[in-house]
């Protein structure tokens, strides 16, 4: 949480805003993003044997747990857990911070992930890409398009 903290500083902002609506949404979606990417690394470790660290990635194809629901879930909890952060300290600039963070998200997915684990995984990982949506669960999504 180094960044987050310094775009705090750097905003001027030095501590949390006690109390109220926002601070008690960004408790709890600070709390909710917290505990899902703390289930995420959990669901590496104990379905996929191994870490989300590149170095050390799983051996199987994780597609249990919160990965059954979306393929990408430890971003979104990170994500939520920053917006949470920023609703507590009532900070712009970490909503911004909590935006950039998911687009880069976006990005390493699109570029590094996704083709890797085609690589890893073939077939699999393109049937469970089929299935479970990259940020939505798909549910959702075709109900948000109208399509379902």
């Amino acid at each position: 949480m180094f960044l987050p903290a310094r775009v705090l500083r750097w905003s001027g902002i030095v501590g949390p805003v006690p109390g109220g609506v926002l601070g008690v949404a960004g408790v709890v979606a600070g709390a909710a993003g917290a505990g899902l990417a703390v289930w995420c690394v959990l669901t590496f470790a104990l379905v996929g044997k191994g870490t989300p660290a590149p170095f050390d990635p799983p051996r199987r194809l994780v597609a249990r747990g919160p990965y059954g629901v979306v393929r990408n879930p430890m971003y979104v909890g990170a994500g939520l857990a920053l917006a949470g952060a920023a609703l507590v300290y009532r900070s712009v600039a970490l909503l911004g911070f909590a935006a950039a963070f998911l687009v880069v998200c976006h990005l390493f997915v699109l570029v590094y992930e996704e083709p890797t684990l085609r690589r890893m995984f073939g077939g699999e990982y393109q049937d469970y890409c089929n299935r479970v949506g990259r940020w939505w669960p798909r549910r959702f999504a075709r109900r948000a398009v109208g399509a379902g």
